[in-house]
């Protein structure tokens, strides 16, 4: 649906009804750095045709708009450019990161945002757009860096949160506990994989943003580009260190469970080596032949029963000495 509609000009707000006409009504009487700003979220076909026939949008980039997985680009036609973001927003209960998408049409005196999902609302940009009016002179490139800014801002509250449960698992794996850490590893690195196939794709584009040489850009606004483009460098940074931390303490939980094996496999041993001497020594004086001096001997089964007991705890001492008990 068209969530908001509006006119800019001179530094203020203008509902505007939109027809075929509305664009070439608005650009025979309107001033330099003025420019509309049409929300839709989640629209349908009709729509979209509609917003296509009004400003003139091209089909490719229409049906891009309209398929909510697409990876973040930026496409520059004859007439505007098309520009893709990825949302992400963390949700606590399932410690799992969610995406939507932002798809923007951007043209030399209007901007058609389309949102997909239910992450990143637009109403709150609009409305911090249109309290800091100095920046209305910039056209549809105020409204870019805005929408942007804000998405990027959520890049970086994803990647503090998944540093923190990074943090939790590293103090789980080097615990003296026995943890099963695995599979908390392999959630971690596939919500990573999300995060990093949302940053990744930005930092060339964004970079050109901030040097303003895509079409339908003001100069005056590379200055806020820049900025965006070295927070969008810092979250690919975290996002690549945080994968490197997975990796390895996934190497160290390995290598943990193979020492707890071995100890464990020591321990074993020990207690049938414990076991062992027993059982020897119950086999040897069970066999029961006619010439073995001990059977007639009174004190043959006492010195047999600590034969046995007496070997064990020798063997119990030595193995708890050499830490293999």
């Amino acid at each position: 649906m068209i969530v908001d509609s509006a006119l800019y000009s001179g530094g203020e707000r203008h509902d505007v009804t939109l027809d075929d006409g509305a664009l070439g009504r608005f650009r025979a009487s309107c001033a330099e750095g003025d420019f509309i700003w049409v929300g839709l979220h989640e629209p349908d076909a009709g729509q979209m045709a509609e917003m296509a026939r009004i400003f003139g949008l091209h089909h490719l980039a229409v049906e891009d708009a309209m398929t909510p997985r697409q990876r973040p680009k930026v496409e520059p036609y004859d007439d505007m450019l098309f520009v893709v973001l990825k949302t992400l927003w963390y949700v606590d209960e399932r410690d799992e990161v969610e995406t939507g998408q932002v798809a923007m049409f951007i043209g030399s005196d209007f901007v058609v945002t389309v949102r997909q999902g239910a992450g990143v609302e637009l109403s709150s940009v609009r409305h911090d757009l249109e309290d800091r009016p100095h920046l209305h002179g910039h056209g549809p490139s105020a409204v870019v860096y805005s929408v942007a800014d804000r998405i990027v801002d959520g890049y970086e509250e994803v990647a503090a949160e998944l540093e923190t449960d990074v943090d939790e698992v590293e103090a789980s794996v080097f615990s003296p506990q026995r943890t099963q850490d695995s599979q908390r590893i392999y959630v971690l690195k596939r919500e990573i994989a999300e995060v990093r196939r949302a940053v990744h794709p930005l930092r060339g584009p964004m970079q050109r943003f901030a040097v303003t040489s895509y079409p339908f850009l003001h100069e005056a606004s590379g200055t806020f580009f820049r900025d965006i483009a070295d927070h969008v460098s810092r979250v690919a940074e975290v996002v690549d260190s945080l994968d490197s931390l997975l990796s390895t303490a996934f190497e160290a939980h390995l290598a943990r469970i193979q020492v707890q094996q071995n100890e464990d496999m020591r321990k074993i041993s020990a207690w049938v080596a414990i076991a062992g001497v027993c059982t020897l020594v119950a086999g040897i004086y069970g066999m029961n032949f006619v010439h073995m001096p001990e059977l007639e001997w009174e004190l043959g089964y006492p010195f047999a029963l600590a034969l046995m007991v007496g070997s064990s705890v020798l063997l119990y001492r030595l193995f708890k000495r050499s830490g293999w008990l």
